[in-house]
């Protein structure tokens, strides 16, 4: 009789085994509420469909699991299995991880997606090396700038309480005269609340989701760039699956990027008229702003080509050879 039990639970050890379940975690900065954020969810739902409940995938919003700043290295300690990250937090750690937050460099869709092109066999060779690879990447919509009062050149910005959320836009501040206040996403809304921050530069899509109006009135569309949110996965974790199951996890994130685009630039419109709904001024810069910004521009590229060296040269070389090949 005990030998009887002993093969039958024998038995159901090997059958559950054949369909042992996979689950992850996927820590991300912004509200469940964002557009990324939704975009995630539907990729998790299509990872959870196509495997047929083999890989389950469980989002994490609004830095609940881990913050901004902490999710590249959750990922590749393996603390979570798969995580989004802004790429431009991390230009100190590698200028390459910057390239999508130099101003006017690459200011519309069009060429935001080229630079991502051109920046992919950067990032694969940066992150492989860590132990984690791109699924996909999906860009914010244009950046503008968020302020307390009403400006026609930088020199309005000097002195300003700067929201710096990257190296770039501590850049920013310290070019401009503006002082900068690292704060994250999360922490936004209170931080404009309590006066900490009178200024940053974001999306319509960050100055929605944290009703930025209720505390800053101005909204400048200068466009300066498209920074890009990266899913990115440890590399032990991604192997571990079985083929069938790698298979599903990179189609759906191939449809996730191609989605997660499409609904940025649609989102685009959408937020900036749901911000002058809710009292916000949408302004057009002043011609002699615009020309300022692009100074400053100028520096930050200069800087970042001389830190970013051969590979920085190649990312840029790649990205202008596409933007000036015959359609």
């Amino acid at each position: 009789m005990k030998f009887k039990l002993t093969l039958i639970a024998a038995a159901l050890t090997l059958g559950s085994s054949a369909f042992a379940q996979t689950k992850w975690d996927l820590p991300a900065a912004y509200p469940a509420s964002n557009f990324h954020t939704e975009n995630l969810t539907q990729f998790a739902a299509d990872v959870d469909k196509a495997t047929g409940g083999k890989l389950k995938i469980t989002v994490h919003a609004n830095a609940s699991l881990f913050k901004a700043n902490e999710i590249k290295r959750a990922v590749q300690g393996g603390q979570a299995q798969i995580g989004e990250v802004l790429l431009v937090n991390f230009e100190n750690e590698n200028p390459i991880y910057g390239a999508d937050g130099l101003p006017f460099v690459a200011s519309s869709y069009p060429a935001a997606r080229k630079l991502a092109d051109a920046q992919k066999p950067a990032l694969d060779k940066i992150l492989g090396a860590q132990g984690m690879k791109v699924l996909y990447t999906v860009a914010w919509p244009p950046q503008g700038i968020y302020v307390n009062k009403e400006i026609t050149a930088v020199a309005d910005m000097k002195g300003l309480k700067w929201r710096a959320y990257s190296p770039a836009t501590s850049k920013i501040a310290e070019l401009v005269g503006a002082q900068p206040v690292t704060v994250q996403a999360a922490e936004l809304s209170q931080a404009m609340a309590t006066g900490v921050v009178n200024s940053y530069m974001s999306s319509g899509s960050t100055g929605y989701d944290t009703k930025t109006y209720e505390s800053i009135k101005y909204w400048y569309d200068v466009q300066a760039w498209l920074p890009k949110n990266a899913i990115i996965v440890n590399k032990k974790s991604f192997d571990a699956l079985d083929a069938a199951t790698q298979a599903a996890v990179v189609k759906a994130a191939a449809d996730a990027e191609v989605r997660g685009w499409k609904v940025s630039e649609e989102k685009n419109e959408f937020y900036k008229k749901a911000l002058a709904e809710k009292g916000m001024k949408i302004m057009t810069p002043s011609a002699k702003l615009v020309a300022d910004l692009r100074q400053v521009g100028v520096i930050m590229k200069a800087d970042w080509i001389k830190r970013a060296g051969a590979d920085g040269e190649a990312v840029l070389s790649a990205y202008e050879k596409s933007s000036t090949a015959k359609k």
